[in-house]
């Protein structure tokens, strides 16, 4: 670098020190507070806290049976609209702890009738695909996702996160895939929680309205309206099976 000298000349000036730029130099020490809530909030810890949560419930719900207690009327001091709204709540967590729904339709049946046990039943199978969802998107998707190396799992993934209404549609409409699964799968997807929901709510009240058919007409298995509740609950569940075989086919050959 050239300077100006009195005498009207130029020299050449020292360079100057130039401060280095490398990471190394320029990193900062991590506290272990930080390293703590590193691994805490890391894809598989959050995975390992998902896999907890649904062991737990899994194990209470084998240990206290809260299904015979909706089976029984719980809670016995309420009734109506109310009792029915109770219901729906608690339905809803039994499905997240794998209680089998057909069991839980035929008690909102049995429990208020065909038509606000159907309403209990739906809005229950909402609240609990919902949470599923939730806590499979917030705690699985980013330790889940890289692990879908396998064609079948690529291809029913790719299919439910640019087709998720109609593929959730399709599913909740044929029985066959269990309900659990189903949620799990578009959690781990890239598929909206609003297509997921609306499919779910459409698409669960044939089967749904079924059960609670056949649970309020359980006292007369002989009658015209328990055996074609059983029929609508027996052809879905074969069309399902089929629909089912086929796409698997067809998803192998992709």
């Amino acid at each position: 670098m050239l300077a100006s000298t009195r005498s009207g000349g130029t020299t050449t000036a020292p360079p100057q020190a130039t401060v280095p730029t490398t990471a190394a130099a320029v990193a900062l020490p991590v506290s272990p507070a930080a390293r703590v809530v590193r691994v805490l909030v890391s894809p598989w810890s959050r995975f390992s806290l998902l896999v907890a949560l649904l062991a737990g419930a899994a194990t209470a719900v084998l240990l206290f049976e809260p299904q015979r207690l909706l089976a029984h009327g719980w809670p016995p001091q309420l009734g109506g609209a109310a009792a029915a709204l109770v219901f729906a709540v608690a339905y809803g967590l039994c499905t997240v702890a794998f209680v089998p729904r057909p069991l839980l339709n035929l008690a909102a049946g049995a429990l208020f009738g065909s038509q606000l046990g159907l309403g209990a039943a739906v809005a229950g199978t909402v609240l609990g695909a919902g949470t599923s969802f939730v806590l499979g998107r917030v705690l699985g998707q980013d330790a889940l996702r890289p692990l879908l190396r396998g064609r079948l799992l690529q291809a029913a993934d790719g299919q439910l996160s640019r087709h998720g209404f109609r593929s959730m549609l399709a599913v909740r409409l044929f029985p066959g895939v269990p309900f659990a699964a189903a949620n799990y799968c578009a959690a781990v997807s890239r598929m909206g929680i609003l297509p997921f929901l609306l499919a779910t709510a459409l698409g669960s009240v044939p089967n749904t309205a079924a059960y609670a058919v056949a649970g309020a007409r359980a006292s007369t298995p002989t009658s015209p309206a328990f055996l074609i509740a059983m029929a609508c609950i027996a052809v879905p569940a074969l069309a399902g099976a089929v629909v089912a075989w086929r796409k698997r086919h067809r998803l192998r050959g992709r």
